[in-house]
């Protein structure tokens, strides 16, 4: 068999994550597979980067699998792009180096989550940003991030509260910008725990808000308490943008 590399785009609104589940099909993993599946006539199995949770997006999400076609690159990228849903789309396939693996062999990833910073409805962007009608201090939440930054135990921003592996990751950057009515915190790293993103950015958001200060981020940080930091932003703001080796 060959092993493939998949970058893969999809609009999570609709779906129960990337995660394929046992009692539903409705998973962007489950869509994927069903697709190879057909085309190989055989049992397929993916990798991804990493799992992204019930309406989250992706732009450049990696997958790796092993495949037994006769087809080239190309049209399996037809085949996959003929046959996936509209609100999933290849982006590529090429082929892979045999230990190639999609979520172990990745360096780090790129988050992006976008923020309609405004009192106005956000009609045609709400199924992808959070509306916040309050103003937002960057100055403020700027100098929080940097704290954020480095390496760190981000114990206090895992979802998971009872998390038994090591939950140290290292931040390389975190970038604040606004364009018009809508505020990007952009996050780049060798990994994140679950949900940690979301609650990255919802905890920056209370500093910009004025419910925390910038320094308080050090003793959030030093806590490794779940209770310390603030509630995960809803999920349509985040998007996997991408994953790099």
């Amino acid at each position: 068999m060959q092993n493939y590399q998949l970058i893969l785009a999809y609009d999570g609104s609709r779906y129960q994550g990337w995660q394929g589940q046992g009692n539903t099909s409705n998973t962007i993993q489950a869509k994927v597979q069903a697709v190879l599946e057909r085309m190989c006539a055989q049992p397929v199995t993916l990798q991804a980067s990493g799992r992204t949770d019930a309406g989250v997006h992706a732009r450049g999400q990696v997958v790796s699998c092993q495949l037994e076609t006769g087809l080239s690159c190309p049209e399996i990228l037809a085949y996959l792009n003929r046959y996936l849903p509209e609100d999933i789309g290849a982006l590529s396939v090429t082929a892979a180096d045999p230990r190639f693996h999609a979520r172990l062999s990745a360096r780090g990833k790129v988050y992006a989550y976008r923020i309609w910073n405004s009192p106005l409805p956000d009609v045609f962007g709400r199924k992808y940003r959070y509306a916040l009608a309050q103003p937002l201090d960057l100055a403020a939440m700027e100098r929080a991030a940097r704290l954020l930054e480095g390496e760190h135990d981000f114990r206090s921003f895992c979802g998971l509260t009872r998390y038994k592996k090591s939950t140290v990751r290292r931040i390389d950057a975190i970038s604040i910008r606004r364009e018009g009515e809508v505020v990007t915190l952009r996050f780049r790293g060798n990994g994140f725990l679950n949900r940690m993103v979301r609650i990255l950015a919802g905890t920056l958001v209370e500093v910009g808000l004025g419910l925390r200060t910038p320094e308080s981020m050090s003793e959030v940080l030093e806590a490794r308490d779940r209770a310390c930091a603030a509630g995960a932003l809803p999920p349509q703001g985040l998007i996997l943008e991408q994953v790099y080796y």
